[in-house]
């Protein structure tokens, strides 16, 4: 690999393990984490020093930079559904007490199909925690909002499917069955399959031609989705109200 792409992938590697539970990182504490001599991190934190996307604060010490805001100013701007899906996705936190979340497939990871979770919200949440509160990345066959991406999508289950409880779901045939049922049903739901104690459901934003744009959902501990038939009925209202206006004229 050349140097220069090899600096690069080093110091996107850094700037990913600064997160909500890492939001200040010295420089020795980091090549302890990464197991990497101190002056190929220095390397690493110097470059994204100098480009404003980290700041030092202190004595060796690292913290995220002010430009990020312009990248993600910029990379909202340029989604015209993000601002009427965060809205909508306020609403059905506000409305359902639950933790409410806008997931994305990973475009730049076809393969393995990863999906992001781009926006969540706690409003008025109440209950015990649940599984992925604070989770960038979800695991695409475990997760309602995954499963809904996938099968929306046409793809295969991700290969190797780890299993995180017994009832995560792991084999193909089985995913095949469950694809269809959530195409033929408009939503995902899971149980139990990322962590015990832990449900969630989801449905999708659509646009022109009906393209799929992200999924809209909630995680719930488990015993809640009782009220799925209800929760669903919230969800899908939402979904529908901003595929509505982004061009889908799909479930109006």
């Amino acid at each position: 690999m050349p140097r220069t792409l090899a600096t690069v992938e080093h110091a996107v590697q850094l700037l990913e393990l600064f997160d909500a539970d890492h939001t200040e990182w010295s420089l020795s504490a980091l090549a302890r984490h990464v197991g990497q001599p101190t002056s190929t991190v220095h390397e690493g934190l110097s470059t994204l020093t100098r480009s404003g996307l980290l700041t030092r604060v202190g004595r060796g010490r690292y913290r995220l930079g002010w430009r990020l805001l312009k990248l993600s100013s910029a990379l909202y701007g340029s989604l015209p559904w993000y601002a009427p899906a965060h809205a909508a996705m306020e609403r059905v936190a506000r409305g359902t007490h639950l933790l409410a979340f806008l997931c994305v497939l990973d475009g730049n990871a076809p393969a393995d199909g990863r999906v992001l979770c781009v926006a969540r919200s706690v409003q008025g949440r109440d209950g015990p925690p649940v599984a992925g509160e604070l989770d960038f990345e979800l695991p695409a066959h475990a997760t309602a909002s995954g499963k809904l991406l996938l099968a929306l999508s046409g793809r295969p289950l991700p290969q190797p499917a780890q299993a995180f409880t017994d009832q995560t779901l792991t084999a193909p045939q089985t995913w095949e069955a469950e694809a269809d049922h959530i195409r033929r049903s408009g939503h995902a739901a899971t149980a139990d399959e990322w962590a015990p104690g832990t449900g969630g459901l989801a449905v999708a934003i659509r646009g022109e031609g009906e393209a799929v744009l992200a999924a809209l959902g909630v995680s719930l501990p488990t015993p809640r989705l009782r009220e799925r038939d209800t929760l669903l009925r919230v969800l899908q209202d939402a979904a529908d109200e901003v595929s509505w206006d982004l061009g889908s004229r799909r479930g109006r």
